[in-house]
C-alpha cells in the first residue's frame, strides 16, 4: 500500500482535516460533522498526536460549542473581527451574500472540503488580527448564525456604505464599527 495512491486520498483527506482541527481546538462535534470519523477515533488522534506533544498548548474542549450571539457585537473591535470572518466565509464559498445582504450557505451540510475552507478562512483571519478575540469555535458559531439571518444579519454603514455584523434585536445607528472608532478618535 502506497499512502499516495488515489484510494486513500480521502481517508488522507480526512486524517489531516482532523489534526488541523484539533490544532485550532476544535470539539469533538465539529471535527465528526466535517471529516466523518468518529469520536473515538478523533479522541486517538489526539492522545496520539497532541496529549503528550511536550508543552504544545493544545487542549481538548469539552461540553457544548458557544452558542450566544453577544461575543460578536459587544465591541466596535469584536464586530470588526467578525465582520472579518463573514468576509472569509465568503470568500471562501462557504457562505454567499446576496444583493439585498442576506447571507445564504453554500453547502447543504459540512464535509471535509467545506472543513478545509472553514479553516483557511479562520487560519487568514488570525493572519489579519494581531489579537484575535473569537476562536475557531467562535468562528464556527458566527457561521452558523449569520447563515440564518435571523439574530445576526449584515447591516449596511449609513458613512462608508461597507457591511458589518449586526445583532438583530439590538438598536443600530447604522454606523459601522470602522466608522464608530473613527468618529471617537477626531
Amino acid at each position: 500500500m502506497r499512502f499516495t495512491d488515489d484510494r486513500y486520498a480521502g481517508e488522507r483527506s480526512q486524517f489531516e482535516l482532523a489534526l488541523r482541527m484539533i490544532r485550532h481546538e476544535a470539539r469533538t462535534r465539529i471535527i465528526r460533522e466535517c471529516t466523518g470519523l468518529s469520536d473515538d477515533r478523533i479522541r486517538k488522534l489526539y492522545s496520539t498526536y497532541f496529549r503528550h506533544g511536550g508543552g504544545n498548548g493544545i487542549k481538548r474542549r469539552r461540553g457544548k460549542s458557544p452558542r450566544q450571539i453577544t461575543r460578536f457585537v459587544k465591541s466596535a473591535q469584536n464586530q470588526i473581527q467578525a465582520t472579518t470572518l463573514v468576509a472569509l466565509f465568503s470568500a471562501g464559498l462557504l457562505v454567499r451574500i446576496d444583493q439585498n445582504d442576506c447571507v445564504h450557505p453554500c453547502w447543504p451540510r459540512p464535509d471535509v472540503e467545506f472543513g478545509h475552507r472553514l479553516c483557511r478562512a479562520y487560519e487568514t483571519y488570525l493572519l489579519l488580527h494581531q489579537d484575535p478575540q473569537l476562536s475557531f469555535e467562535w468562528a464556527w458559531n458566527l457561521l452558523q448564525c449569520i447563515s440564518h439571518n435571523d439574530e445576526l444579519y449584515l447591516a449596511g454603514c449609513r458613512r462608508c456604505t461597507g457591511l458589518y455584523v449586526q445583532d438583530a434585536y439590538a438598536l443600530d445607528r447604522g454606523i459601522c464599527p470602522a466608522c464608530e472608532i473613527v468618529s471617537h478618535v477626531h
